[in-house]
């Protein structure tokens, strides 16, 4: 059984802007920052509360920098009245049907557009070691995650879950980094509220800050799965879980579709989606998951 971690993530140094592309080696820096939030990151919180007025929207929209959510309170101040939070999703819950699976009381599902990331399939997924279907024999192992590049925009997925899921939520999501950003309507008018964004973390902070330094808990997440590095530039993704977003972007239409396979890379960040499938990558959309996962990844 995995040890519950608490969510405790210290903020990100001034000197590391969000709204520029990330460098692999940006990612593997180690932080000290105290974990409480700096003054600066207090005040930009202060003026973010969850509010649905045009004024707050327009405020929103001109941040350049999406706001990092430190600790649960921070997920606190983004719940509505009725306590409901919104989360994206940009790779397996682009599927209604994969995040009803794992929110299956969600509300609101639907398509809307986020300037600033990209995605990159450079993120070393245990859930597919646990389902069978990494194959680290070729490096076939890696998950989805986004990361900052402002020259981007993504057709990805928002929806609402309530306040009682969100402890859940974190445990699940443990090595991402959590920010707080404002997606778009298709017509570009930013939404009314805040949306919970799973961003690329690194393998220092996941072990220093998550793992607390220890070895034995790094081991139940990680290292049973014989893995050492779980951000990494030289994996390739996992063949069924790549196989279910491309499904469950077509099924989203032809701008969410075109968009996934055009602006989702490998971890090189040269190669799309849709280079890899005419190339190396022939022959995974012809592959059927196994039978206990069709639902599931059947996009």
């Amino acid at each position: 059984m995995t040890t519950p971690l608490p969510l405790s993530l210290p903020p990100l140094p001034a000197s590391r802007p969000l709204n520029h592309c990330i460098s692999f080696a940006h990612s593997q820096l180690a932080f000290s920052t105290p974990l409480s939030l700096s003054k600066s990151s207090q005040r930009r919180a202060s003026l973010t509360p969850m509010l649905s007025d045009s004024r707050r929207s327009t405020s929103l929209a001109s941040q350049q920098e999406p706001r990092e959510l430190n600790n649960e309170s921070d997920f606190e101040s983004l719940f509505s009245p009725d306590g409901y939070i919104s989360i994206c999703g940009f790779g397996s819950l682009l599927s209604e049907r994969s995040a009803r699976s794992t929110f299956p009381d969600l509300v609101n599902f639907r398509v809307v557009r986020l300037n600033g990331f990209r995605r990159v399939f450079a993120h070393v997924a245990p859930i597919f070691f646990e389902r069978g279907i990494a194959k680290p024999e070729t490096k076939e192992i890696s998950s989805l995650s986004v990361e900052p590049c402002a020259e981007e925009t993504l057709i990805v997925t928002v929806f609402e879950i309530r306040k009682s899921e969100i402890p859940a939520f974190i445990e699940r999501e443990l090595e991402f980094r959590f920010l707080a950003v404002l997606p778009e309507t298709l017509d570009e008018k930013p939404l009314d509220n805040l949306a919970v964004l799973c961003a690329r973390y690194s393998d220092d902070e996941f072990f220093n800050i998550r793992c607390k330094g220890n070895k034995e808990i790094y081991f139940q997440h990680y290292g049973k799965w014989n893995v050492d590095k779980i951000w990494r530039d030289d994996v390739l993704p996992c063949r069924v879980y790549l196989r279910h977003c491309v499904l469950a972007a077509k099924n989203l239409g032809d701008v969410a579709y075109n968009n996934f396979l055009d602006h989702t890379y490998l971890a090189d960040r040269k190669t799309t989606i849709r280079q890899y499938l005419s190339t190396t990558g022939s022959g995974i959309m012809e592959e059927d998951p196994p039978e206990s996962l069709k639902y599931r990844y059947g996009g």
